[in-house]
């Protein structure tokens, strides 16, 4: 049977369509069939059904949309801190949905950089000590994990800040902190949640610069959520997560990459 014109083009645009959320190389990220439902007092509720997503190895993924949609739950269920209802999730070779408590938290720290919107630093400590907490838990040797937090530091340009706490330095400098504590490991996956919405428009553009960098110099995937629709163009690929699917941004499909650093 031959088909119609109109038949023809919509076998055609399908592919394409079921593509979109597909890694243009090897996943890191693969989510199939996700659905996360919470159960509250006036029934449940559920923030993903069907939800897909793939994300290649050095892919920098930003994904946007209103509060409330479950970005971060999203991020949450990617790092292994949340589970899903149902659903495969895959990350870095891992089935997270398999993970006890115990596997989980060595994933997260083994594989898993995980960047807040608040820094979450612990104020008795310095810089350098907040920067070499994972790799005291993960057992390391404290005179080499305060050695690698040092060079970590000096890599988002705070070496001269490292004795400081951090009640002394400012906003873009505990964020930048709180970036080398999260890498100090060298995960695979860098995962932020709003790392840039508690500051003001200059030190944001600063604080995703310096994540733009570190990402292509440490051959980083990065999956960033974001409100800053400015800086969300900036990144491989834009999302949108919206009433449980996520699809291509609509407002940044026709922008260009800027350069990195521009």
């Amino acid at each position: 049977m031959t088909s119609t014109p109109s038949a023809a083009a919509a076998q055609a645009s399908r592919p394409k369509r079921e593509s979109e959320l597909r890694a243009p190389g090897a996943p890191l990220v693969q989510v199939h069939q996700l659905e996360k439902t919470y159960k509250t007092a006036r029934g449940p509720l559920t923030l993903f059904r069907n939800l897909d997503l793939e994300v290649a190895s050095g892919e920098l993924v930003a994904i946007v949309g209103q509060s409330g949609t479950g970005k971060s739950t999203l991020l949450h269920i990617l790092g292994a801190l949340d589970a899903a209802s149902a659903g495969t999730v895959y990350c870095a070779s891992t089935n997270v949905a398999t993970l006890n408590s115990r596997q989980a938290a060595a994933f997260r720290n083994r594989e898993i950089g995980y960047v807040w919107q608040f820094h979450y630093l612990l104020p008795e400590f310095t810089a350098q000590e907040n920067v070499a907490m994972p790799l005291l838990a993960r057992g390391t040797a404290k005179r080499e994990a305060l050695d690698l937090a040092a060079n970590w530091l000096r890599e988002v340009g705070l070496d001269e800040r490292r004795d400081h706490r951090p009640g002394e330095l400012s906003g873009g400098e505990q964020q930048r902190v709180a970036l080398a504590r999260a890498l100090v490991n060298n995960p695979r996956l860098l995962l932020a949640d709003e790392p840039t919405g508690d500051l003001d428009e200059t030190t944001a553009r600063q604080v995703f610069e310096l994540i733009e960098r570190i990402h292509v110099n440490h051959g980083l995937t990065s999956i960033l959520v974001t409100h800053n629709m400015e800086l969300a163009s900036r990144c491989s690929r834009v999302l949108r997560l919206e009433r449980g699917r996520l699809a291509i941004s609509s407002s940044t499909q026709s922008n260009p990459r800027p350069e990195i650093g521009s």
